[in-house]
């Protein structure tokens, strides 16, 4: 693969993994305008993996609060703060995985890698975005999160399965629906890309030992570490923003795209 393909594969994942607008859908069109071959899933999780590290740096008192809750956790102290975190965590993260173990092993992944497919999730899940962030509630903050939430977010977390769905934008719609502020629910959707993309990483790992492929993972290695530089500066710009910008400049932009791969893939 060419270096301008990983480059702009890093850069673009980077950049669209903590906004809502769908990172996995972008990274399935690169190889379609670039008209080159599609760089598969192991590439693709590959560069999420770059935008873990970065999520972990940003958030590390958090994560490091996690690293505490599990053990305490281990210790059979369930109720501290650090504890609850942890587990919560963990039912957020139990319908995703045990989702998207039956899709590998059962289902046709790659028939949804599709314009068709991404076009009509641009389209559905922006709106759908747009009405939670418009009647959502600010009262709630992360802090407040409880057993009941984590079950309602790690569910909307599944549709992300879909590609042109959006991780960041399913959770972080769930969060608006369930009353946490714009930046809190932003928080809470990337502290619940952690398990995520671990579980995604473990099994890229696995994949590229079976294949053999080491050019291939040290193209995946090259990969990751751009998209880390890059999601380092958009998730510092884009906590800054919530601050005081909702989330309707990402749904336009959602619309606009849905509509013209729609207009491609049916009229084109």
């Amino acid at each position: 693969m060419s270096f301008l393909h990983l480059f702009l594969l890093a850069m673009i994942q980077g950049i669209t993994e903590f906004l809502p607008v769908s990172s996995s859908g972008h990274l399935i069109l690169l190889p379609k305008l670039m008209g080159v071959e599609d760089q598969g899933p192991i590439l693709d999780v590959a560069v999420h993996v770059g935008t873990l590290a970065a999520v972990m740096l940003y958030f590390w008192r958090d994560v490091a609060k996690l690293i505490l809750g599990l053990a305490h956790v281990l210790c059979g102290r369930f109720k501290s703060d650090a504890a609850k975190l942890f587990l919560l965590l963990v039912v957020a993260t139990i319908p995703v995985v045990v989702a998207g173990l039956a899709l590998k092993l059962f289902g046709n992944i790659e028939a949804l890698r599709n314009i068709k497919v991404i076009g009509w999730t641009m389209l559905g899940f922006g709106i759908v975005l747009y009405i939670a962030d418009r009647k959502g509630g600010e009262t709630r903050t992360d802090t407040d999160w409880t057993l009941r939430d984590a079950i309602v977010m790690g569910f909307w977390q599944v549709l992300a399965l879909i590609p042109g769905t959006s991780r960041s934008g399913a959770t972080i719609t769930a969060a608006r629906i369930l009353g946490f502020s714009r930046k809190d629910g932003a928080k809470l959707a990337m502290l619940m890309s952690i398990p995520t993309i671990m579980a995604s990483g473990v099994l890229l790992g696995r994949d590229v030992v079976i294949a053999g492929d080491w050019q291939l993972a040290s193209e995946a290695g090259i990969a990751a570490l751009m998209s880390f530089f890059a999601a380092m500066v958009a998730l510092s710009l884009m906590m800054r923003l919530l601050n005081s910008v909702s989330f309707t400049p990402y749904v336009i932009y959602r619309v606009v795209l849905g509509l013209v791969l729609l207009g491609f893939a049916y009229l084109g």
